[in-house]
């Protein structure tokens, strides 16, 4: 149940980095609106990252930090090609994909 909390705070994560290049584009009430959204998302990412990791049968730090900015890295990363029109370099997937055989692989080797 841990692991499905921390990925969920890391699709947070990912959220409130959009919120964030949203917030960069808008002016006025919807920039508010973004601002507003980032904080909530902020909210959550950071409150499921802490019941990921708390009680007794929680994850390991190390591991559940390096899986959350994982997942808000590649998660940001595939934000910005798709909505900010980011460009999409071989370069850029080759390591977005070793990335995530990273995060995948301290799975696995977490207790």
């Amino acid at each position: 149940m841990n692991w499905l909390i921390l990925i969920i705070a890391g699709l947070f994560e990912t959220a409130f980095a959009f919120c964030l290049g949203k917030a960069q584009e808008t002016t006025g009430k919807e920039n508010l609106y973004w601002w507003s959204g980032f904080a909530v998302c902020l909210f959550f990412s950071m409150f499921l990252m802490y019941k990921a990791i708390a009680g007794e049968n929680g994850l390991p730090i190390g591991t559940a930090y390096a899986v959350w900015t994982g997942i808000g890295a590649v998660g940001s990363v595939l934000m910005g090609i798709f909505f900010f029109n980011e460009p999409a370099t071989f370069w850029r997937i080759f390591f977005v994909s070793t990335l995530i055989i990273s995060i995948v692989g301290l799975k696995f080797v977490s207790e």
